[in-house]
């Protein structure tokens, strides 16, 4: 974590702060990263819960289940007990109360609007977990969809984050190779896909996502997202 200084925080592994002059393709997570979608995800899944006669989880809980995609944060929200038959109810459910209240209480993290606006001229991508559908219309109703080439969730590719292979469509599809980027994340879901994908990590200092940062250290450590800009130098044109 940063002190209260305002700046960013570098990998101690590093002898000198990592160079960003080379970074001409960005990568972002969603959840905990660009958005604060923690309490209409907290409601959903306890809603689910009432729905299949279990006992509603404390809020701590089911953070610590989000990041690994839908189906997994349901199975674990029922229980080991639970059968796929069970789960794949729950899930539909889930899914369909979500994408009913997506937008309740979910809202931009401060600077997130600013900074992405600042870093437009970057070809600049979503990777989640979280079910493509509800990612789009999530960005598309806080106006944040327009500053992104290519938005990629859960349910996009054979495997989820931190498998690279959606890092590596995004790098192929932008003509970039993977030390020509950065992925910016909350959790270690996402610095584990940096490192599979061979990009430099950025982990923010906010966000709700599970981090063990001595376990998955980033390359730096972001207060705010405006942090990033100043990163990467002068904007391109």
């Amino acid at each position: 974590m940063t002190s209260g200084e305002a700046l960013p925080y570098y990998n101690i592994r590093f002898m000198a702060a990592p160079s960003f002059s080379s970074i001409r393709a960005l990568i972002f997570d969603l959840d905990g990263t660009l958005i604060d979608s923690q309490r209409d995800l907290i409601l959903s899944v306890n809603t689910m819960l009432q729905e299949m006669g279990r006992e509603e989880l404390h809020e701590v809980t089911i953070s610590g289940y989000i990041g690994h995609g839908a189906p997994q944060l349901v199975r674990r929200a029922l229980g080991g007990n639970a059968g796929d038959q069970e789960c794949e109810r729950a899930l539909q459910f889930f899914l369909s109360h979500y994408n009913e209240h997506k937008l309740d209480n979910t809202r931009a993290y401060p600077g997130v609007p600013e900074a992405l606006e600042h870093l437009s001229a970057y070809p600049m991508a979503v990777l989640t977990n979280k079910p493509v559908r509800v990612s789009v219309r999530i960005l598309e109703g806080l106006g944040l969809s327009k500053y992104f080439r290519a938005v990629y969730g859960g349910n996009s590719f054979e495997t989820k984050k931190p498998d690279p292979l959606g890092a590596h469509t995004i790098l192929r599809e932008f003509a970039a190779s993977p030390n020509e980027a950065i992925l910016i994340g909350d959790s270690e879901v996402d610095v584990q896909t940096a490192r599979n994908a061979g990009t430099l990590a950025a982990a923010v200092n906010y966000g709700f996502g599970t981090h063990d940062r001595a376990a998955y250290p980033a390359d730096v450590y972001l207060d705010c997202l405006t942090d990033l800009g100043p990163l990467l130098g002068k904007r391109r044109q």
